[in-house]
């Protein structure tokens, strides 16, 4: 696979509602986008944008196009998180469990889940 770039916060965004929805239009994008809606044309501009950067392709009907996601929404969450971990935690899994255990504020089930999931892989 080619390497994925990163999204900006826009087409994150984009991109969370297109992966929720397997597929969509643009109106429909902006259907489920919070209030204040932004213009038909930013978003299908984003989309284009990322249809371009290769997060999307799309069907064509008639004048309109159907936009489907192109890579996976757990695709992009482990390059962001492979980035988080080599930018910010030199590459330890541990250092980066042990920050958000301490700056998560987990309470007693979480860690219970936690120590669960730890003990299947071990």
């Amino acid at each position: 696979m080619d390497e994925i770039k990163e999204l900006t916060k826009a087409e994150e965004q984009i991109m969370h509602e297109l992966w929720e929805m397997g597929e969509g239009f643009v109106k429909e994008v902006i259907d489920r986008l919070p209030e204040p809606k932004p213009a038909y044309n930013t978003v299908s501009t984003i989309i284009r944008i990322l249809e371009t950067k290769g997060f999307v392709n799309h069907q064509t009907y008639g004048k309109s196009h159907k936009y489907i996601p192109a890579i996976s929404k757990e695709d992009y969450k482990k390059v962001v998180a492979d980035k988080l971990l080599s930018g910010y935690f030199e590459n330890s899994p541990k250092q980066m469990l042990s920050y958000f255990l301490e700056e998560s504020k987990l309470d007693v089930k979480d860690l219970d889940d936690i120590l669960n999931i730890i003990n299947k892989h071990k």
